[in-house]
């Protein structure tokens, strides 16, 4: 989780996309969303969110290999902290493992 979101960024996620959409609606919560293809646009709060994704090529670690997605995120008519409540929550229900 970070301190502030900025209304565009990127991410690069250690996951495949089956697992990704998995997580995917428990951790939109309860806003409305709908998915196109590999993007989801949502309205949160008083704006929208846009979410799109690409598989893009696994991560090497000597024999390990570590699926990737590279994820942007897009919010628009948002306050910084409406930006922020939505995504500790996202980030909380994305995160794996850690400790």
């Amino acid at each position: 989780m970070q301190s502030t979101y900025p209304p565009r960024f990127e991410r690069d996620m250690g996951c495949t996309e089956q697992e990704w959409l998995g997580w995917l609606p428990a951790a939109m919560g309860p806003v409305a969303w709908h998915r196109d293809a590999a993007c989801v646009t949502a309205d949160v709060s008083t704006g929208r969110l846009r979410i799109s994704w690409r598989v893009a090529e696994p991560r090497s670690i000597a024999l390990v290999r570590i699926p990737r997605l590279w994820v942007c995120f897009e919010f628009d008519g948002m306050s910084d902290d409406e930006r922020h409540r939505f995504m500790k929550r996202f980030d909380l229900y994305m995160q794996r493992g850690g400790g």
